[in-house]
C-alpha cells in the first residue's frame, strides 16, 4: 500500500482549544470548534469531567455515552500514549483538548502531537484562545522576541535566582520573558518579583484573560510597589522586560 493510500486510512488529530474560564466559550471560540466536536467521538483530555462539561456546553446535541475519553496528565505513563492514538490508526478522528486554552502549549498534549507526527498522522490545529499570546499582545512588550519559561522553581532562593536570570536575559537579548505560577501561589510570586527586580524593569500582570474579571496592566516595578492587586487563585501570566 502506498504512503498516500495509507494516510487516507488514518484519522486526523484535531487540536481543540478550550475557553480560559467558565461560561465564556461563546465569546472566544470559533464555530470550527463546534463543528469539529460534532464529528469526533474520541478525545484525549487532561480531566474527563471538565472535558465532558465543555463538550456539552459547546455542542449540547452531542451524545455523551458515545464519547470515549482518554486521560492525559502528569500521572499518565508514556507507554499509554500508543493506546491513546490507536483510534487514529484505525481511521477515527481524535480530538486533543487542554484543560484551558490551546493544547500542546504549556500542556502535556505536546507528547501526543509528537507521536502523531512520528506515525504519519495529520495534525489539525484549530484557532482558539492562548493566554500566552493574548498576554504578550496586550503587554506592550517585545512581540518580535519573547520566551515562555513555564513555571519558576518553588524554592525561594532558586526562584529569586531564576527571576534575576530572566531579567538579565531580557536586557541582553532585548527579549520579553513570560512565566506562570500555580494560581494559589500568584500573590507570593508577585511579592518575590517586586523584591527581586530592579525598579525600572517593566512588569506586565495579565490575569483572568478573556473573563469578565480580566486585569492586564504593565508598569515599572517601582510603580507596581505602590499598587494593590489580588491574584489569589486567578490564572495569571507574568511578563518582565528590562529596557536598555
Amino acid at each position: 500500500m502506498s504512503d498516500i493510500n495509507q494516510k487516507l486510512l488514518l484519522g486526523k488529530l484535531y487540536l481543540i482549544p478550550t475557553s480560559l474560564g467558565e461560561m465564556n466559550h461563546e465569546d472566544v471560540l470559533p464555530q470550527t470548534i463546534k463543528r469539529s466536536i460534532d464529528l469526533i467521538d474520541y478525545y484525549i483530555v487532561e480531566n474527563e469531567k471538565t472535558a465532558r462539561k465543555f463538550i456539552k456546553q459547546v455542542q449540547p446535541e452531542k451524545k455523551q455515552p458515545d464519547l470515549k475519553l482518554f486521560s492525559l496528565n502528569k500521572h499518565t505513563e508514556t507507554k499509554e500514549h500508543l493506546q491513546f492514538i490507536k483510534p487514529l490508526l484505525q481511521g477515527y478522528h481524535v480530538g486533543l483538548m487542554s484543560e484551558a486554552g490551546c493544547p500542546g502549549v504549556a500542556d502535556p498534549g505536546a507528547a501526543i502531537v509528537k507521536l502523531a507526527h512520528e506515525k504519519g498522522i495529520q495534525v489539525v490545529p484549530l484557532v482558539g484562545p492562548s493566554s500566552i499570546l493574548l498576554a504578550i499582545m496586550a503587554s506592550g512588550m517585545n512581540g518580535q522576541s519573547f520566551t515562555f519559561n513555564g513555571y519558576l522553581p518553588i524554592d525561594k532562593t532558586e526562584k529569586k535566582q531564576a527571576i534575576k536570570g530572566l531579567e538579565k536575559l531580557s536586557f541582553e537579548k532585548n527579549q520579553s520573558q513570560l512565566f506562570i505560577e500555580t494560581p494559589y501561589r500568584n500573590t507570593k510570586l508577585l511579592e518575590d518579583i517586586l523584591q527581586t527586580l530592579q525598579p525600572n524593569t517593566l512588569l506586565c500582570v495579565a490575569c483572568d484573560i478573556t473573563l469578565p474579571t480580566e486585569f492586564i496592566k504593565t508598569y515599572s516595578v517601582s510603580h507596581w510597589k505602590k499598587q494593590k492587586v489580588d491574584l489569589h487563585n486567578r490564572p495569571t501570566i507574568f511578563i518582565i522586560h528590562k529596557m536598555y
